[in-house]
C-alpha cells in the first residue's frame, strides 16, 4: 500500500485520515502497558480495547491505518462486488419487462470511483486522529521494530512496554512463474487503483479472492479467465457447493481453466501472454491486458526485529504462538494474519479482544475455542462454520447431516434465488450442531444462525422451535431443524402418540 501520491480527492481524503502527511509522533511515555505493532483490524481492536480499559497504549503503523480490510481488502472488494451485482441485476431486468438500453454497459470508472468514495467515507473510524483524540492512544506513524525483549523503536523513538501485540498482517504472495515479475501483475494491493477497464483479465488462483473478483470484473464487462492449478475452484469447500458457485461464474462469462499450470509469462505488443499447460487445451497461449494474482498470502514477519525480541517465526506460517496467542517471549502476543490460521477480519477482531484479556488481565482465553464462520462473497455466496462432512470423517466424528435446498424455500422462489442449500451437521443421534455450509444469495448473513447456536450450545431443536418471519430465506435453517425433529418420531413414538389420541376425553 502506497501511503503517498493520492490520485483523486477520495484517495486524498483516505490518506489524510489513515496516514496524515503532516502527522507528528508524540513523545514516548516512560513505559507503556501495551505497544501494538500494526494498525490493521487486530492492532486497532487490541489498542482500542486496552485503552478503553485504562491501559497506556502505543500504536505503531508504517503504512496506512485500517490495514488491508479498509484499504485493499474487505471494504473496496465488497464495494466493487456490489457494483457488479447492480450491473447483473440491471441486465436481469428483462424478466419483468425492463429492457436495458441498446449497447449499454457498466461504467467501470464510475464503479471504481464509487468504491473510492465509500472507502474514504469509512476511513474516519480507523483514523490516526480518532485513535489519538477520542481513544487517548499514542499513535506513531513510521517503521517500527523490536529492539529488545521489552522495547520497540519507531523513527528513533524507543517505546518500552509491559506487554506487546504483533499485528502486522500479511501480504499477497506471488507464485514463482518465469516472466511474471517482468511482465507485471496486480494483487489485491494494487487492483483497486485501476481507473480504466482492462478488456481482458487473467486471474491466477481460484480461491475465495480469485472467485469474488473474477465475477465482479466479469459483471463489469471485463473478459475474465481464472487459472487454477487444482481440479476445481474453491477446493477447500464442499464440492457440490463449490460447483454451484462455479456454474454461476461461468454464466457470468468467466472462463474457468482448472488443472492448469502456467509455464511462463511474456510481454508482447498486444498484451501479456501466458503459456498454459492444461487439459483439454495443452500449450494454449492466453493473451490478456492485466494479470491479477490471487494465489495465497504471506505473513509480514521480516524486518520487524522479532529476533531481537526473542520471538520465533516462520516466513511462510508467521509468528509462532500458543493457544493463548502468546509467543515464546511471554511479554509478547500476536493476532491476525501474521499468526493465525483463520485469516479473516472478524477472526482478528475476536482474537484481539481475547489477547487484551490474556496479556493485561490474567485471562486464559484460548483461540481454539473460537467458533469462526467465513464467507466467500460471490453470487451466490458460500459460507461455512465448523466441521464439514469431510473434516468430520477425518476426525472420526460420527454426524447426521440435514440439507434443505433453497428451491424448497418460498422466499427463494419469489426472489428467483433458488440456487444452493442450507446444510447442517450434528452429532450422530443428537441435535448438537458441529458445522454448517450454506450456499445461496444471503449465505453470509444466514451462517450467523448456526454459528450462534454452536457458540451458545443451542441445538437443532432450538432452531426448529424458533419463530422465523415468513417468508424469509433464513427459514431454510429452521427447516433443517425440522428435519432433525422428524427423525425423533420413531415407530415407537408414533405408537405412543396414537395411544394418546385414542384415549377418551
Amino acid at each position: 500500500m502506497n501511503s503517498a501520491n493520492p490520485s483523486d480527492r477520495y484517495d486524498a481524503a483516505l490518506v489524510a485520515a489513515v496516514f496524515p502527511p503532516d502527522w507528528k509522533n508524540p513523545a514516548p511515555a516512560g513505559r507503556y502497558d501495551l505497544v501494538v505493532l500494526g494498525a490493521g483490524t487486530g492492532g486497532l481492536v487490541s489498542a482500542a480495547v486496552a485503552a478503553g480499559l485504562g491501559a497506556r497504549v502505543a500504536l505503531v503503523e508504517r503504512e496506512r491505518m485500517g490495514g488491508d480490510c479498509l484499504n485493499v481488502g474487505c471494504v473496496p472488494s465488497k464495494a466493487l462486488i456490489r457494483a457488479g451485482r447492480m450491473a447483473a441485476a440491471a441486465r436481469a431486468g428483462a424478466e419483468i419487462g425492463l429492457a436495458p438500453a441498446a449497447g449499454a454497459e457498466p461504467d467501470f470508472g464510475a464503479a471504481m470511483e464509487r468504491m473510492r468514495r465509500i472507502r474514504a467515507g469509512m476511513a474516519k473510524h480507523d483514523s490516526a486522529q480518532r485513535f489519538r483524540d477520542e481513544l487517548g492512544i499514542d499513535v506513531f506513524l513510521g517503521d517500527g521494530r523490536f529492539v529488545a525483549p521489552d522495547a520497540a523503536e519507531v523513527n528513533g523513538s524507543r517505546l518500552r512496554f509491559r506487554r506487546a501485540v504483533i499485528a502486522t498482517g500479511a501480504r499477497a504472495g506471488a507464485p514463482p512463474i518465469p516472466g511474471l515479475a517482468e511482465a507485471g501483475f496486480l494483487t489485491n494491493e494494487t487492483v483497486f487503483s485501476l481507473r480504466e477497464r482492462p478488456r481482458r483479465l487473467a486471474v491466477i488462483g481460484g480461491g475465495p479472492i480469485g472467485c469474488e473478483l473474477s465475477q465482479a470484473f466479469a459483471r463489469l464487462a471485463v473478459q475474465v479467465t481464472v487459472l487454477e492449478v487444482s481440479s476445481r475452484v474453491l477446493e477447500k469447500d464442499d464440492p457440490d457447493a463449490a460447483a454451484i458457485v462455479a456454474a454461476s461464474l461461468t454464466r457470468d462469462g468467466v472462463r474457468l481453466v482448472t488443472g492448469c499450470r502456467i509455464e511462463r509469462v511474456e510481454s508482447g505488443a498486444t498484451g501479456k501472454r501466458l503459456l498454459l499447460t492444461a487439459d483439454p487445451a495443452p500449450g494454449e497461449v492466453l493473451e490478456v491486458d492485466e494479470i491479477l494474482v490471487a494465489a495465497g498470502r504471506v505473513p509480514n514477519v521480516e524486518g520487524i526485529g522479532l529476533e531481537s525480541a526473542g520471538v520465533h517465526f516462520d516466513p511462510r506460517r508467521g509468528v509462532r504462538v500458543d493457544d493463548f496467542l502468546r509467543t515464546e517471549n511471554r511479554r509478547i502476543y500476536a493476532v491476525g494474519d501474521c499468526a493465525m490460521d483463520y485469516k479473516f477480519t472478524h477472526a482478528a477482531d475476536a482474537a484481539a479482544k481475547m489477547v487484551v484479556q490474556n496479556a493485561l488481565f490474567f485471562g486464559r482465553k484460548r483461540v481454539s475455542k473460537l467458533v469462526v464462520p467465513w464467507c466467500t462473497y460471490t453470487d451466490p455466496e458460500l459460507a461455512h462454520v465448523g466441521l464439514s462432512e469431510h473434516s468430520a470423517q477425518e476426525r472420526g466424528i460420527a454426524i447426521d447431516t440435514y440439507t434443505v435446498p433453497f428451491s424448497d424455500n418460498d422466499r427463494g422462489r419469489t426472489d428467483g434465488q433458488t440456487e444452493g442449500f442450507v446444510r447442517i451437521h450434528a452429532r450422530k443421534g443428537r441435535d448438537r450442531i458441529v458445522g454448517a455450509t450454506i450456499v445461496g444469495a444471503h449465505a453470509g448473513d444466514q451462517i450467523s444462525l448456526p454459528t450462534t447456536a454452536m457458540t451458545t450450545g443451542l441445538g437443532l431443536s432450538a432452531l426448529a422451535g424458533t419463530i422465523f418471519p415468513y417468508p424469509t430465506q433464513a427459514e431454510a435453517v429452521k427447516a433443517a431443524g425440522n428435519q432433525y425433529l422428524r427423525t425423533r418420531l420413531t415407530p415407537a413414538a408414533k405408537r405412543a402418540l396414537g395411544f394418546l389420541l385414542r384415549l377418551p376425553r
